[in-house]
């Protein structure tokens, strides 16, 4: 079973129902304590950095998500659940992320329309589980006014380009993180998270 973390900040639903539609087992978790029986977990997310880490550490969700992340199985951030797998985010001043990767979310630059809405390419920089059979400058469906800035690029294995070219597909070990919607981005989208589902199921 996929289970996505319900913080109160997220696309939930259409991230069940994309992960059904190819197959996939998925449920919403409202309790830390259902993270034990899932195989893999998505961590999705919409909105500021500061109120979602306030959300999960007001639900509980902070020691049981690294415990699982330490446990080594499958791990993904969508989006806004992306930026926070880094150690700071600066939206509203500089706040405490949850750390699993190194680094910082920055806001982009001036003189860029913000947020980055709609389609753009990804360009895959290092081949990975997460981009099999995903042509190289495919497009994917982006909707962020931050973007992450890791502090060892060998994490990034795709990029994007909006006025700067930044990371839209980072990863490390079993956690990985999507600044773009997967469940958004049909058909290409679905190919992702058919990837990820893959993964669950083979580890």
């Amino acid at each position: 079973m996929i289970g996505i973390i319900d913080y109160g900040r997220g696309n939930l639903r259409s991230v069940e129902k994309a992960l059904q539609k190819i197959g996939y087992e998925a449920e919403i978790l409202t309790s830390p304590e259902r993270l034990t029986e899932a195989d893999g977990v998505i961590l999705p997310g919409v909105g500021a950095f500061a109120d979602a880490m306030d959300a999960l550490h007001t639900g509980g969700w902070i020691e049981p998500m690294a415990a699982y992340v330490r446990s080594n199985k499958p791990f993904l951030g969508i989006c806004l659940g992306m930026q926070l797998l880094f150690e700071i985010g600066e939206e509203h001043g500089e706040h405490t992320g949850l750390g699993y990767l190194k680094g910082r979310v920055v806001k982009f630059p001036q003189g860029l329309k913000i947020p980055h809405m709609g389609w753009n390419t990804l360009k895959i920089v290092v081949p990975n589980r997460i981009c099999e059979n995903i042509p190289d400058n495919s497009y994917f469906y982006f909707v962020h006014s931050y973007y992450a800035q890791p502090a060892d690029s060998d994490c990034i294995a795709a990029t994007s380009d909006y006025g700067l070219e930044f990371p839209a597909l980072v990863g490390r070990d079993n956690v990985w993180g999507a600044q773009f919607h997967p469940e958004k981005s049909s058909p290409w989208g679905l190919v992702m998270l058919d990837n990820f589902g893959k993964w669950v199921k083979n580890q």
